[in-house]
Parts: structure tokens; sequence; C-alpha cells
């Protein structure tokens, strides 16, 4: 019997249920499992709700314009839990949330500094019941406390960052130091 024939055979056996009750019993895999005509797994379907490039893209703006990873979530309609999920499992992502903050963090850096230059100015208009203009006033102040706050959260993260992209440096002093020391060992081992 050659090996279409038993292909063949194999193909009019009975699939594989549940145990082998004796020797003569082998199992067989049926093309669901191996594929069409035995060639391999077969590919799976994206799934509905996986992370494509333009879910990735607004949540990482909506993180770089607010610090805010729960409003960055709800803005893709992602739990916390599945979003810190994916940051566990892809770097790159990882990265370039890593990337977002520090884009929010000087951002915030620089309103706290605007604010705490210029202040802040609100315009509260009152109507009467024609919608005409009754009285407008303008409130100014001085918001520091919840951009304090914000901005402590998210500053030890920002730190580590700037200090490994500081190490990372090809011409930065640890560099230097490193290619100096390598280029003495060279020396050394020449004998000279």
């Amino acid at each position: 019997m050659d090996m279409a024939d038993e292909a063949k055979e194999a193909r009019k056996r009975p699939r594989f249920t549940g145990r082998a009750k004796g020797p003569d019993r082998e199992l067989v895999l049926g093309n669901s499992q191996q594929g069409e005509a035995g060639s391999g797994p077969q590919k799976r379907a994206a799934r509905s709700d996986a992370w494509s490039a333009e879910l990735r893209r607004t949540f990482l703006e909506t993180l770089a314009l607010t610090c805010n990873v729960s409003e960055a979530a709800r803005v893709v309609g992602r739990n916390l839990s599945t979003v810190y999920y994916q940051k566990r499992r892809d770097p790159a992502f990882a990265r370039a949330w890593k990337q977002a903050l520090s884009i929010g963090h000087e951002e915030l850096k620089a309103l706290m500094l605007r604010q705490a230059l210029f202040g802040t100015e609100e315009e509260e208009i009152v109507l009467d019941a024609e919608g005409a203009v009754k009285s407008r006033k303008i409130k100014r102040g001085h918001p520091h406390m919840v951009q304090a706050i914000l901005f402590k959260a998210h500053q030890q993260e920002v730190a580590e960052m700037l200090e490994q992209a500081e190490v990372e440096k090809p011409d930065g002093e640890d560099a230097v130091m490193r290619l100096r020391k390598a280029l003495e060992l060279v020396r050394e081992r020449r004998g000279g």
C-alpha cells in the first residue's frame, strides 16, 4: 500500500473522539486540526476587539493630552485591566505609552508655568428671561492644587525615562568611559 492509499484509508477511519481503548486504535487528526489537506495549523481570524493601529494611536494621543490613563481607556472603549495587560504584553506599546506620558508631562509643566505667571480667567455670563445679557463677570484664579497632584503622580516615571535616555546616548559621558575602557583592554591584550 503506497502513501496515497494510506491517506485515503486514514480519512475513512472515524476521528479520534476520546481515549484509545486498545493498541489497534490510533490518533487521526482531522482537517479542522491540521488545516486543509494537512498543510499545517489554520490561522485564526482577527479578534473584533483587537488593538488596531487606529485604536492605539487614539489611546496614545489622549494619554499625551490628558496624562490620564483612565480617560484614554474610556475614549477608546477599553477598561483599565485590558489597557494595562496590553502594556505588559507589548513592549513597543509600553515604550509609546511612556513617551506619551512624557509629552503630556511636559505640556502639564508648561501649562503650570503659564498659569503661575498669568493665572486663569473664566467669564461668567448671566442672561435674563429674554436671553439678553444681564451681567458679565470675569473670575481670575490660580488653580495649582490639581496640577501639582498630576505633576507629582508622573514625575518619578518621567525622571526614570529621562535617566534611561541619558544612559543610552551614544555620545554621552557613560559611552565615552566605556569606549576608553574597551580601548585600554585591547591595548593590554596586544601587550602595548
